[in-house]
């Protein structure tokens, strides 16, 4: 038995598995992305012509409220969709493989509540220091506060984790860890003006459009940060498909690759929910889905499909809160619910043969 778990793994990491349709797929979703990408920057409450604004994009526009609505809002809007949905994308898929559980995604660890309460406690004391960092619903007070909070969530996953080998275990006590975030934020909104609880509850709907190009460049280089971590531990995460002995056995450190893969997925998670608020479901669906389209376990071939995927996944999702029109907006994190939870649900009910070792 452990001949063929060797087999196997020496299998998942030979460059003979992708196969052509790979490649078709592949390219067939950066072509949706682009299309998808396009449509996230054209659509919006005001109507911009499709000449002038590849005029705009081109720097050859005289339009300044044109050029205004699509450089510096939906550009950096599409943007943020794009790293936002792969890095959720990347983080559920590490997650997925750490916890061999299909129900695990990016927050599980608690992170995402950290990120909660530290934004809590900033807007419901007021924002006291919010004239030294900036006022208003996103500000760099908010951001400060949720990477504080989800580091500190992070600092005791990973105090937990030098006592506890067993990744259920640790799994257990980052949803503790999370229930308590979120009873104490619940505590805090039960003492707090009307007011301010409206304004931390706008911040939890998550938004796309709260990031400008100043924000959006800080926010690139913490996901850069992860992704770069990821790409190395993709050949280890291969490994345990097999189980945690069966890995060790290839040659695997277990305890290193542990952390490793919280800390890449505290530094995407906890970025991503300090910039734009929770965006949930993404993380979770989007390795499911990859999966299923490529039908392989291999994470050479799910890294970039869960980027593409997760990217597709989040545009979708933008262009959707856009139909109303006109002025309204509808939140992106109830789209991704309306769209996650169904997911979810077949997940379950469906009992599915998952082409993950769970």
């Amino acid at each position: 038995m452990k001949l063929m778990n060797l087999y196997i793994w020496k299998r998942l990491n030979d460059g003979i598995m992708i196969r052509r349709t790979h490649y078709f797929l592949f390219f067939s979703l950066s072509l949706l992305l682009i299309v998808f990408f396009i449509l996230d920057l054209f659509l919006g409450s005001v109507h911009i012509p499709l000449k002038e604004s590849i005029h705009i994009l081109s720097g050859n526009s005289d339009n300044s409220n044109w050029s205004y609505i699509l450089l510096q809002m939906r550009l950096p809007r599409a943007l943020n969709a794009v790293i936002t949905g792969s890095g959720l994308a990347i983080a559920g898929l590490m997650m997925q493989t750490l916890f061999r559980n299909p129900l695990a995604g990016p927050y599980v660890l608690g992170i995402s509540s950290g990120a909660s309460l530290g934004v809590a406690i900033y807007v419901m004391s007021s924002g006291v220091f919010g004239f030294i960092i900036g006022s208003g619903i996103y500000n760099y007070g908010m951001i400060l506060s949720a990477v504080v909070g989800a580091v500190f969530i992070f600092l005791l996953v990973i105090l937990v984790a030098f006592r506890i080998r067993d990744s259920v275990s640790l799994l257990i006590v980052g949803i503790m860890f999370g229930s308590l975030t979120t009873a104490i934020v619940s505590i805090l909104q039960y003492f707090s003006r009307p007011e301010l609880v409206h304004k931390f509850v706008i911040w939890t709907l998550g938004s796309l459009s709260s990031v400008g190009w100043d924000q959006l460049l800080i926010m690139m280089g913490f996901i850069l940060a992860g992704l770069i971590v990821s790409v190395f531990l993709i050949k280890p995460m291969n490994a345990f498909l097999l189980g945690e002995t069966n890995a060790e056995a290839t040659g695997v450190n277990i305890v290193r690759i542990r952390y490793l893969i919280l800390f890449g997925v505290s530094i995407i998670a906890g970025s991503l929910t300090a910039f734009n608020g929770p965006i949930a479901f993404i993380g979770l669906i989007a390795p499911h889905i990859s999966r299923m389209i490529f039908n392989t376990t291999n994470h050479r071939i799910l890294f970039p499909a869960c980027i593409l995927t997760g990217t597709i996944l989040l545009l979708g999702c933008d262009i959707i809160s856009q139909v109303p029109g006109k002025y309204i907006m509808l939140p992106i994190n109830a789209i991704t619910a309306l769209i996650g939870a169904p997911v979810v649900v077949w997940i379950i009910i469906g009992k599915r043969k998952m082409k993950i070792a769970f």
